[in-house]
């Protein structure tokens, strides 16, 4: 019990420090920016960020949300995308506890919100964050299973990571957008690691969540058929339901085939 609270409070203040950190990829990768320089400043007035206003989530309530210098509003989504992390890194630790697939899952979260975001923005899934992705996926993940005797679980993350490839890529033929083709082949091969249901339940789950906010909409006037909704979101939710209701699901739809 005691090291589990001490995972998750490392993982939680981790997910803070990163999430203040995807704030500046969210905010500078879509305009082609360096992550580095220069450092964090006010958009507005281009003053640079002192380090006591610097913290995540404690930062943006200390300056009651806004600039110390210009007094210009501050966006509440900055210190919401910090506490957002670390709730999702708290929810993955709780998921693989102290494992050595456990970094590759905080990864995916980190580049879940940051991918998220950026779409729901500018509409467009950078090739900046996704491709780099493949080789940390591969880093991460292939020793795991190598060291563990179980070959098996990476070659069901290629085929997986193929399918949802070819199927995302015959769905373009239609209008969907060439980064969900991209980040597709991603998600197959992070849940294919997990199992084939993790694929399935991944899948279908992206269709199912987009296809409920798109009739909300609908239903709401906040959009029309021809409105264009970014559908990367829902295959990163999908993903993550499936990381973490996928075995539970499984088991229970293979009790109720046993009735």
């Amino acid at each position: 019990m005691t090291e589990t609270l001490m995972l998750l409070c490392l993982v939680g203040v981790l997910g803070l420090a990163v999430g203040s950190f995807l704030n500046v990829v969210i905010y500078r990768v879509p305009r082609g920016e360096s992550l580095v320089r220069p450092g964090s400043h006010c958009p507005h007035c281009g003053n640079p960020v002192r380090a006591r206003h610097n913290v995540p989530v404690l930062g943006w309530l200390l300056l009651r949300g806004r600039c110390a210098d210009c007094h210009a509003p501050i966006s509440a989504r900055y210190p919401l995308v910090e506490a957002g992390t670390a709730a999702l890194f708290v929810a993955v630790g709780t998921r693989f506890g102290w494992s050595w697939e456990l970094p590759a899952y905080l990864y995916l979260a980190a580049v879940a919100i940051a991918l998220s975001l950026i779409d729901l923005d500018v509409m467009r899934l950078p090739d900046r964050i996704v491709l780099p992705s493949y080789a940390v996926a591969a880093a991460l993940l292939i020793p795991v299973s190598l060291a563990a005797g179980d070959p098996g679980a990476v070659l069901r993350g290629l085929v997986a990571a193929a399918l949802l490839y070819l199927f995302y890529r015959v769905l373009s033929l239609w209008g969907l957008g060439g980064g969900d083709v991209k980040l597709a082949p991603l998600l197959g091969f992070y849940l294919g690691w997990l199992g084939w249901s993790a694929v399935a339940i991944g899948a279908f789950a992206a269709f199912l969540l987009g296809g409920m906010v798109g009739a909300v909409l609908l239903a709401l006037k906040l959009a029309s058929r021809k409105t264009r909704i970014p559908f990367g979101p829902y295959m990163l939710a999908g993903a993550f339901l499936a990381v973490f209701a996928a075995a539970p699901v499984s088991g229970w739809y293979s009790n109720l085939l046993l009735v």
